[in-house]
C-alpha cells in the first residue's frame, strides 16, 4: 500500500492478503531465516549485497511461501538438497 498524493511519494508497507496468513508467515520466516539453512543463506546473501533488512526478510518470505507452495502441488517433504 502507497501513501501518494500527486508529485509527494510517501512510505509503502504492506496490508494486503489476509492478515492471519500475513503474520503467520512472518513469524515462520523469522524462524527460517535463523534455522533453516536455505532460507538463512538466502537472507544472508541479500544482506551482505546490501539490501535493508526488511526488504531481505520480505524477499525471504516471499521465497519460503514459493518453497511451500512447491511442494504441496508436488506432494512432497522438505529436502535440504533438492532445494538449494
Amino acid at each position: 500500500m502507497n501513501h501518494d498524493s500527486g508529485k509527494s511519494t510517501g512510505k509503502r508497507e504492506t496490508a494486503g492478503g489476509r492478515r492471519t496468513v500475513r503474520r503467520t508467515l512472518y513469524m515462520a520466516t523469522l524462524v527460517a531465516t535463523r534455522f533453516n539453512p536455505t532460507i538463512k543463506a538466502f537472507y544472508q546473501r541479500l544482506l551482505a549485497k546490501g539490501k535493508l533488512k526488511k526488504v531481505a526478510f520480505t524477499a525471504a518470505m516471499r521465497k519460503l511461501i514459493t518453497i511451500l507452495n512447491t511442494m504441496v502441488h508436488t506432494d512432497q517433504l522438505w529436502r535440504e538438497s533438492a532445494i538449494n
